[in-house]
């Protein structure tokens, strides 16, 4: 595109936060294709979802919400979840029309001097009076840096490059992480190599059921951080380990035993200050994400530790840009509200319908 192509709001990200933000978009006003548009990085529909793991089933997930309007109801809670939920972001998109370009990638939000934003992609620019980012954090694994990483002899890697046990067997694997993702991966590679668990802290096991009022105190906590511009973590972490059956399996077999973080990487292993030493052939660093909002940085509304800070989705400094599938909305649950909240804030700031596709 030779000239920016005007709309109300380009939301950045197709992933469930960016399709629940597009539909609620729609009923607001800003009708798909003309007074809103949704570019995603990726060639096709499903989000993060499509680089998972293969063995990632939906019966070993958390829970997928289902997106508004249609309701999730897969064949079987045993298909791999990288197929399952790309097919269903693919129905909903047709269902509703969402005028998803693809793939496209964008690689700066400005602020124009007429009052609105740039928006810069490898596909042209796009000028618009509203901005969702709804990027998430799976492009942006990351890893923290040990005294001897660039020594190890074995294979690092982080959970975005895990493909399946098989090319672990009979190996000395190290998981590193306290999160769901740690669990799954030990309860996989477990039955057919050597692995060791080192978390930070000591794991939180949820025994009892998880409701609404839990649920609704964890989003606080984490809102209450964004807010404050404070590194807010996630909301599973604050939510505690779910102990399944197969959880609670592991735990008895003693596969879930955890030591605490060690403290450097020796070219075979790792090792502790106190003299323990495990060695490794491998390490699988389950160790999170960041918010992909690098787009964001020539806004300048980071705060010292890196955060944006935001009251609901509306970012504090910037009103019309929304941060959806960030903070207390990076889970499928917070993403849906956020989508609806997101869309309601920019119709009061901007009205609906205003501007139209050149």
């Amino acid at each position: 595109m030779s000239s920016p192509r005007d709309v109300d709001v380009v939301v950045i990200g197709a992933g469930q936060a960016g399709l629940s933000a597009a539909y609620h978009l729609a009923r607001q006003g800003f009708a798909p294709g003309s007074g809103s548009v949704v570019l995603d990085g990726d060639a096709a529909p499903g989000g993060a979802w499509q680089h998972r793991w293969p063995s990632l089933t939906l019966a070993t997930t958390h829970r997928v919400h289902e997106l508004p309007g249609l309701p999730f109801a897969p064949a079987s809670e045993e298909l791999p979840a990288a197929e399952a939920v790309p097919a269903y972001f693919a129905e909903y998109e047709r269902r509703f029309g969402l005028a998803v370009q693809r793939p496209v990638r964008v690689s700066a939000v400005r602020r124009g001097g007429d009052g609105r934003f740039l928006v810069e992609s490898d596909r042209g620019v796009w000028r618009a009076r509203g901005v969702v980012n709804a990027t998430g954090t799976w492009t942006r694994p990351f890893v923290p840096h040990y005294p001897g990483r660039e020594t190890f002899r074995g294979r690092q890697l982080h959970t975005v490059g895990y493909r399946g046990a098989a090319e672990f067997a009979g190996r000395s694997v190290v998981v590193v992480g306290g999160g769901a993702s740690a669990v799954q991966l030990l309860g996989e590679i477990a039955p057919v190599a050597r692995t060791t668990w080192v978390t930070r802290r000591p794991p939180v096991w949820r025994q009892g059921p998880f409701g609404e009022q839990q649920g609704r105190e964890a989003v606080a906590r984490v809102e209450a951080a964004v807010r404050a511009g404070r590194m807010p973590g996630s909301v599973v972490g604050v939510t505690g380990l779910v102990v399944t059956p197969w959880v609670r399996r592991a735990l008895d077999d003693g596969v879930l035993t955890r030591l605490p973080v060690f403290d450097r990487l020796t070219p075979d292993g790792v090792a502790w200050d106190d003299g323990r030493f495990v060695p490794a052939d491998v390490v699988l660093w389950a160790t999170g994400f960041r918010a992909a909002v690098g787009h964001l940085a020539p806004l300048r509304l980071r705060t010292r530790d890196g955060v944006i800070p935001v009251e609901g989705t509306t970012a504090v400094d910037e009103p019309r840009l929304q941060l959806v599938g960030y903070g207390p909305s990076a889970s499928t649950i917070g993403a849906n509200r956020a989508g609806r909240s997101a869309a309601v804030a920019l119709r009061r700031q901007l009205g609906a319908g205003l501007a139209r596709t050149a």
